[in-house]
């Protein structure tokens, strides 16, 4: 293990249960495999946690992105839904995160650090009333 790696502090922790646990299944039957990037859409998987934080000036979301590199995470915003697909070596990843409010997609900025993705929105200008005349 290189200490280097502190993005993914316990990555050959995990690698390694996941070593014992195919070993063991696989002693009873041949052709289990553990598959982390399953075809069941439940987007980020067990081991992803995402929040959304609202203030009055503002919409932040954090989701966890274990395993992840920065360059291999994609944004997209609409103002109502904020798009996330992302990729490691293991699993991909692709999250449509509804927004408590509408925001303005233009002023938002993204963190990546240790896993953990950070984007703030701005929330949109209220819409002005339209007089008829």
């Amino acid at each position: 293990m290189r200490r280097d790696d502190r993005d993914e502090p316990f990555d050959d922790l995990f690698r390694e249960i996941e070593r014992m646990m195919n070993e063991m299944m696989n002693g009873a039957d041949a052709n289990v495999e553990f598959n982390s990037s399953s075809n069941v859409d439940n987007g980020f998987g067990m081991d992803t946690h995402v929040d959304i934080h609202e203030t009055d000036e503002a919409v932040r979301v954090i989701a966890d992105l274990p395993g992840v590199e920065k360059d291999n995470i994609e944004l997209e915003c609409d103002g109502k839904t904020l798009t996330i697909s992302a990729s490691s070596d293991h699993r991909e990843y692709d999250e449509r995160v509804s927004l408590p409010q509408r925001v303005n997609e233009h002023t938002a900025s993204a963190t990546y650090n240790n896993g953990v993705l950070e984007v703030v929105f701005d929330l949109a200008e209220q819409s002005s009333d339209i007089s008829l005349e």
